[in-house]
């Protein structure tokens, strides 16, 4: 059964390369043992991950994110059984809106500036979907 859920955290520290980088790494790391794929959006000190796969691989990966010490504030913003993958092409891209053009954040939320904690689980999705479908997500390798 394949599940996708999204949410939302803000970090516990200021968000930099080495943050990021280190959450991506392991992401990288681990999820492909896991089965799961999913995308990183990063921006001031909020991040939002859409993350899919297996039920019981999808529910476990949340709940030691909402255990790290790296985040805060873990919002779940949506939880949906899927009969197939959306972000299929990443262990885990990732996308730092910190680069993004402005357009595509007022388009989804009221000020140009990344907040899901103020929007609908399904605008963040749309935002998401998006972003891929600009091409601005990035597969570094580990």
């Amino acid at each position: 059964m394949l599940v996708r859920l999204l949410y939302a955290s803000r970090s516990a520290v200021p968000i930099n390369p080495v943050l990021t980088d280190a959450i991506l790494r392991e992401a990288r790391y681990n999820n492909p043992k896991l089965g799961i794929t999913g995308l990183l959006c990063f921006a001031g000190d909020v991040f939002v991950q859409v993350i899919e796969g297996g039920r019981d691989a999808v529910s476990e990966l949340f709940a030691a994110i909402v255990r790290d010490p790296r985040h805060s504030h873990v919002r779940l913003l949506g939880f949906e059984e899927v009969r197939e993958r959306r972000f299929m092409s990443w262990m885990m891209g990732e996308v730092d809106l910190a680069n993004a053009n402005a357009t595509l954040l007022m388009r989804y939320s009221e000020r140009a500036s990344l907040n899901p904690f103020e929007t609908s689980g399904h605008t963040t999705m749309s935002m998401m979907e998006e972003l891929v479908a600009m091409g601005a997500v990035v597969s570094r390798s580990a």
